[in-house]
């Protein structure tokens, strides 16, 4: 029963609270709720016949994880990773999965009453299929993002099957 209070507490706590970050010129957010940790780049394998923006797998701490490139998922240029490049791990649909995103910006708390939906814009920009809010903090606008739009579902079953099969090759050699 604590268990159940302590998730609610924890929910409650986070609730308005979003991880920005930089893609390109833009400024995105997503919901705490969904992150895990943040990581630096790591070595990735990549996965064959993948979609572009699905960069492969990484090992973290002996679990094996996808990770996807945000700027390719949101249509922008490829950008060299460099130092500052981070590792976003999210749950996704009861699936853990890396964003890779150029810099971490920070935490902020957006009200309800700061959040409106975007507006419909031209068709055939990528990245307005995944934002959901336009967050107002100050005089800035952070895109939030649904990060379940994020993922299509048929990627998101061939990155698990990657995954898992890479996860029992792992388990194999150890």
């Amino acid at each position: 029963m604590s268990d159940i209070i302590e998730d609610m507490l924890e929910e409650d706590t986070q609730k308005g609270m979003y991880m920005t970050f930089r893609s390109g010129k833009e400024c995105f957010g997503i919901a705490i709720k969904y992150v895990n940790e943040i990581i630096g780049i790591q070595n990735i394998t990549a996965i064959p016949e993948a979609e572009e923006y699905i960069k492969g797998l990484i090992n973290l701490r002996g679990k094996i994880i996808p990770v996807i490139d945000i700027r390719l998922r949101f249509k922008q240029e490829p950008l060299q990773y460099n130092d500052r490049t981070c590792i976003i791990v999210i749950d996704v649909q009861s699936t853990v999965i890396g964003l890779i995103v150029e810099k971490i910006e920070e935490v902020v708390t957006i009200q309800d009453e700061d959040i409106d939906p975007p507006p419909k814009l031209v068709h055939g920009n990528a990245m307005n299929k995944y934002v959901w809010g336009l967050g107002k903090v100050g005089e800035a606008v952070k895109l939030l993002i649904d990060p379940d739009r994020l993922i299509k579902d048929e990627d998101l079953e061939f990155m698990e099957e990657a995954a898992e099969e890479a996860q029992a090759e792992e388990d194999a050699e150890s």
